[in-house]
């Protein structure tokens, strides 16, 4: 019997337990599956004539899925544009060797990733109903992105702190060995590196983000694409199920699309060369100047060695 580090192999009983296991699961899961589809045939909900809206005639996607999609793309959009960098700048704060840096970012951090975004989402929508002059038809989407903000900046700065905190100790100890400064080293540095590491984790985050601006439909009353199903169901005679499937379908295919492309980005990244370091001159004055970047193969070596 062979041994793997993490496990020791199968025998025959366990393979033959397992493939029983197996078997009963796919029996129980074919049988719930059976159950809920007679379900909707009893109830009409798999008749052609509650599909046939969306494979026949463009006013659903036009007037209800299309204005939805876009709305849902927009919050997302606004809120990581914001949530980014006020992360990145979190995170680097949390490294920071001067208390009075270290400490208030920590507690920005932890505070808000402790609070659910749904309550963050009310209550920015009742702090901009009671001090703003923000109007009615656009608060709900304000609402949303300032919770979508306030968690995922949290979120991400744990990701960019976690990210900077993986890279070895000898490219911090490289850089100040050539005369850079902590500023220096961060910029030039631990940052370009750590980036591979962390864009699966920030490209999840960005998937949450997309799937929690419903939330702000949910509550908001905030026209995003979950929130068209009502609308669309009532304008179709009922179909609920189809209306649900077919947003479903759209918010898989999106966020299949941007986790492919952050495999993709992230292969391009690891078989490219990256910056680790910087070759430092005198510049004006007495000053550093960056003078040009030492590039490093996936052993980390470069080219200099």
């Amino acid at each position: 019997m062979t041994t793997s580090v993490l496990f020791d192999a199968q025998g025959p009983r366990a393979k033959r337990r397992n493939v029983l296991y197996t078997a009963v699961f796919v029996a129980v899961l074919a049988v719930a599956a059976w159950w809920v589809l007679s379900s909707f045939k009893e109830k009409g909900q798999l008749d052609w004539v509650k599909w046939e809206p969306f494979f026949t005639s463009p006013q659903p996607w036009e007037t209800f899925i299309w204005p939805g999609l876009q709305n849902t793309l927009k919050a997302a959009f606004f809120a990581l544009l914001i949530a980014l960098p006020l992360g990145a700048l979190f995170g680097i704060g949390r490294l920071s060797d001067h208390r009075w840096v270290r400490m208030p970012a920590g507690i920005v951090v932890e505070f808000f990733r402790a609070i659910p975004v749904l309550i963050l989402m009310i209550t920015a929508n009742a702090v901009y109903s009671e001090y703003t002059n923000i109007a009615n038809d656009v608060r709900p989407l304000y609402a949303v992105v300032t919770g979508l903000v306030l968690y995922n900046a949290s979120v991400l700065a744990e990701i960019v702190r976690a990210g900077i905190l993986s890279l070895p100790n000898g490219q911090t100890d490289a850089a100040k060995a050539i005369g850079m400064r902590k500023g220096q080293t961060m910029r030039y540095v631990l940052l370009p590196q750590s980036v591979t590491a962390m864009l699966p984790a920030i490209v999840s985050q960005v998937v949450v983000i997309v799937k929690d601006t419903a939330l702000g439909g949910a509550v908001l009353t905030f026209p995003e694409l979950l929130a068209s199903v009502r609308p669309m169901s009532a304008n179709y005679g009922a179909n609920t199920i189809a209306c649900f499937t077919i947003i479903a379908l759209i918010f898989v295919a999106l966020n299949f699309a941007l986790t492919s492309f952050a495999s993709w980005l992230e292969g391009r990244l690891r078989r490219g060369k990256k910056s680790t370091g910087a070759v430092v001159g005198a510049g004006p004055a007495g000053g550093l100047e960056i003078i040009d970047a030492l590039p490093t193969n996936n052993d980390g070596t470069n080219d200099a060695t």
